[in-house]
């Protein structure tokens, strides 16, 4: 799959944001105490833990938006492997402007590259089967369009990015409905004809009656591995099949091999640890 960065337009208003919020009313009253106006600097971006890296391009924005003559030279790209002391990039610029940038840099470079570096162990962990992880909408509230991309770069993909994307009947949809069969009827009824449609389903039995209606795809929550092995056998390719529930780093094979086209796994945006990213400041000698 090939990884498209996301435009500008769609990140640079996160970036403004995050910048503004640290800024605050008096903006950095330490770098322009500390640093003339003139000075200029130059700064590794290192790895100091193995990882995937994702979200260059929102670091960088953060430099180029605090000094717009800064000079950036891009090693690492997103989508790929880290190993500590790897330098993802030299950015070169005002001091104050630089140092300004850097935390919200790498506030938005350490959090998406740990999402991406679960998600990459996660696909690693099923290997071999026909599976693939797939992120949810927990996710942290305005970040969601970085989140998945970084999902993205980790290998990988997404389920819906909105409410609007696709019709997915959970249980409590279920419940006011009625039923397993009327929620599936009323939604066939009352979406269009691009529109899929996703049912929840905890036990085999519902499974049976989503299958009877017809669905694009069901989600087959929190069955155990032989539950899931039934559920496969029973669509038979008819729809896809998308297991959620109990996943972890040492389930999730087990779970693949069960034969289901998706895992889905909120964790891996809403859980994931930071990758640990620094920015060293290259000192020539003799300053």
């Amino acid at each position: 799959m090939i990884l498209v960065p996301l435009p500008r337009l769609r990140i640079e208003p996160l970036v403004r944001n995050a910048l503004a919020e640290d800024l605050g009313l008096a903006g950095d009253i330490t770098s322009a105490a500390l640093i003339p106006a003139g000075h200029r600097s130059a700064l590794h971006m290192i790895s100091r833990q193995a990882g995937v890296l994702a979200g260059f391009d929102l670091a960088a924005l953060a430099f180029r938006l605090t000094d717009p003559s800064v000079s950036i030279a891009q090693i690492k790209q997103d989508g790929e492997s880290l190993t500590p002391g790897d330098v993802i990039a030299t950015i070169e610029g005002s001091s104050q402007a630089l140092l300004t940038a850097e935390r919200t840099a790498l506030n938005f470079i350490s959090h998406l590259s740990g999402i991406a570096t679960l998600t990459s162990r996660m696909v690693t962990a099923i290997a071999g089967t026909k599976a693939s992880i797939a992120c949810t909408r927990k996710t942290t509230p305005g970040l969601r369009v970085v989140e998945k991309y970084a999902v993205r770069a980790g290998g990988g993909v997404n389920h819906r990015f909105s409410l609007a994307d696709a019709v997915l009947i959970k249980d409590n949809h279920i419940a006011v409905a009625g039923g397993v069969a009327e929620a599936i009827r009323r939604a066939k009824a009352n979406v269009g004809h691009m529109v899929k449609i996703e049912d929840d389903v905890d036990t085999i039995d519902q499974l049976q009656i989503a299958m009877a209606e017809g669905v694009d795809a069901v989600l087959l929550d929190n069955m155990l591995p032989e539950e899931l092995r039934l559920a496969v056998e029973i669509v038979a390719g008819r729809a896809i099949t998308d297991a959620s529930g109990r996943v972890t780093l040492e389930t999730v094979a087990e779970i693949a091999a069960s034969g289901v086209d998706l895992i889905s796994v909120g964790w891996i945006t809403h859980s994931a640890p930071i990758l640990d990213i620094g920015l060293d400041a290259v000192i020539a000698p003799g300053e």
